[in-house]
């Protein structure tokens, strides 16, 4: 319950910061494999990803069909370089989460300075890494929506509720589509 009260209070800068291109909001999302989106998180532009990956990940909960608890923790996590990080590892390890995130070049470069106290190459399934353009086309899906795109709305209450509207659409269109 409480965590529901926390989603439903407008922050301070109505998520709007700014970034390269101005002011601006970000929407950090987790989708499943078939680009449905499972959690959708607003932050200001400025945010960076890394940050906001433990909320997106505490935010995950599928409803089972049947009794018992909801589902909290996926299979494999597929992410972009944004996203390596020894907290977030640490983090997907904890969980017994499978992490599919590549080393970024300054932390190959820092790590290979280091020598053998730099630790062991990052390892990860280039083959389910190439899934990943999942993630990229669902922002896609979420982007065609003018509301989105554009950001008219002051608040952030406002802007969230046509991000799950969105959402909605989207779950909507793919439970009509399966046979």
């Amino acid at each position: 319950m409480a965590s529901y009260t926390k989603l439903r209070e407008e922050p301070p800068d109505h998520a709007i910061g700014r970034s390269r291109g101005g002011l601006s909001t970000k929407i950090h999302h987790l989708c499943d494999g078939n680009m449905r989106p499972l959690v959708m998180l607003i932050g200001p532009g400025q945010g960076g990803d890394s940050p906001m990956f433990e909320h997106v990940m505490n935010a995950l909960s599928v409803p089972r069909l049947g009794p018992g608890r909801p589902r909290t923790r996926p299979v494999r996590t597929l992410g972009d370089k944004a996203y390596s990080s020894r907290a977030n590892r640490e983090l997907l390890r904890r969980r017994g989460v499978q992490s599919v995130i590549p080393e970024r070049a300054d932390q190959i470069a820092n790590r290979k300075r280091r020598g053998p106290k730099g630790g062991r190459p990052v390892s990860y399934d280039t083959e389910t890494y190439k899934r990943r353009n999942v993630v990229e086309r669902a922002f896609n899906v979420f982007k065609q929506w003018r509301a989105l795109a554009t950001r008219y709305d002051k608040l952030a209450l406002t802007y969230r509720g046509g991000v799950l509207l969105r959402a909605i659409t989207i779950w909507l269109r793919a439970l009509r589509d399966t046979p």
